[in-house]
């Protein structure tokens, strides 16, 4: 079964493993608690509409000094 969009092309959106992680996960808890989704894709998951989020681009790292 291939999952898209998959980790290898996610990785090449962010920094790290890591950075994944935590962005997708960000973006997925605001997702359900009713902020509007960047992308025009239809995911039952909030995991899933967030990693397409971060695929797309759509979705960034704001770097802490």
């Amino acid at each position: 079964m291939m999952v898209e969009p998959s980790v290898t092309n996610l990785l090449k959106k962010v920094n790290n493993q890591f950075e994944l992680v935590v962005v997708t996960a960000k973006r997925a808890r605001q997702l359900s608690k009713g902020d509007k989704p960047l992308t025009d894709k239809q995911e039952e998951s909030m995991v899933t509409l967030a990693a397409d989020e971060v695929a797309e681009g759509k979705v960034t790292i704001i770097e802490e000094e």
